[in-house]
């Protein structure tokens, strides 16, 4: 009986990092499970919200391209004629339907280069 205990023992002692990684990788696992059936969940979630923006868009696709159709080359010689938008204030609708683009105005500390373009140091 002494015998065969010694090779027990050792075969448990060799046996447990082997059960050890064994847990590693269903841990592992365990993350991946729970990472899909999240993400599932999620979808079933969106899945109304999406839909609503598929009919929207469905809705507005005529309009979208009459809008194109008419203003599509304005817009074309507006976006050749503006080198740096980013100089320019959101677009401004007035009361009476006219849309104003005003040129931002430049920092009040900033001074404005000399008329020559240079700079005296």
């Amino acid at each position: 009986m002494k015998h065969i205990a010694a090779p027990l023992l050792a075969l448990t002692l060799f046996a447990a990092p082997v059960a050890a990684q064994e847990e590693d990788d269903g841990g592992f696992n365990l993350m991946e499970e729970g990472a899909r059936l999240f993400f599932r969940g999620l979808m079933s979630e969106m899945e109304p919200a999406l839909e609503d923006l598929e009919d929207l868009a469905r809705e507005m696709r005529p309009q979208l391209q009459a809008f194109m159709t008419e203003m599509g080359p304005a817009l074309r010689d507006i976006l050749e004629e503006v080198e740096d938008w980013s100089v320019y204030e959101p677009p401004e609708i007035l009361p009476n339907g006219d849309i104003i683009i005003r040129r931002k105005t430049p920092p009040e500390d900033e001074e404005p280069l000399p008329e020559n373009g240079e700079i005296e140091l």
